[in-house]
């Protein structure tokens, strides 16, 4: 059979995480085949395995890819300061960067359950680094006598879900602009950790 057109390596393989982000987070790991892929991206159900190697390796590739490019961008927005700056800094950077990725945060919170244990492990250990970036903030912020919080892991993984929270129900033509809901997220969580 002749290779249909368009399907290249470096087209083919982008639309195949495209294609199975959308369907993932619209109906669901375990409701979507292969087959369901295959005929989104517009290639025989074998041709996927040129570009993985099983429905396994594709969740995993998305949600390892969504949490380097969130730790990447963390990394570069150079979250500086005192605790009370860099707190700002750190809402404003998660609303900013989840907001635009509605597919890959719910793929990314919700579809866990359905990581192998090995690819659940490395998945945890980038949350991990991400939710320690905020517990230290905290941690500062009590040590610079700007926050109080009974305990900073709890109120990390609090802030976090939150933060993220916001993705599920925030449209861009709703009734606020998204600089104003920044606004009012970061006004929530400087009470939620002050003095």
């Amino acid at each position: 059979m002749a290779r249909k057109q368009g399907s290249h390596s470096d087209i083919t393989g982008p639309k195949v995480h495209d294609c199975a982000l959308r369907l993932i987070a619209r109906h669901g790991y375990a409701a979507v085949s292969m087959r369901q892929i295959a005929a989104e991206v517009g290639v025989q159900a074998g041709a996927l395995y040129n570009y993985t190697s099983d429905k396994q390796s594709l969740l995993f590739d998305l949600m390892q890819s969504h949490m380097a490019d969130l730790l990447n961008a963390l990394k570069a927005a150079r979250i500086e300061g005192d605790a009370l700056t860099r707190l700002e800094a750190f809402t404003r950077f998660h609303i900013r960067f989840h907001l635009p990725r509605p597919d890959q945060v719910f793929v990314s919170y919700m579809e866990l359950r359905n990581l192998s244990p090995e690819n659940f492990a490395a998945v945890e250990a980038m949350r991990r680094t991400y939710e320690d970036a905020l517990e230290c903030i905290l941690r500062d912020g009590e040590a610079e006598g700007v926050f109080a919080v009974p305990d900073t892991r709890v109120a990390t993984m609090a802030l976090i879900a939150l933060l993220t929270g916001l993705s599920h129900w925030y449209r861009e033509d709703g009734r606020l602009a998204m600089d104003v809901i920044e606004t009012i997220y970061w006004d929530l969580v400087r009470k939620s950790v002050a003095v």
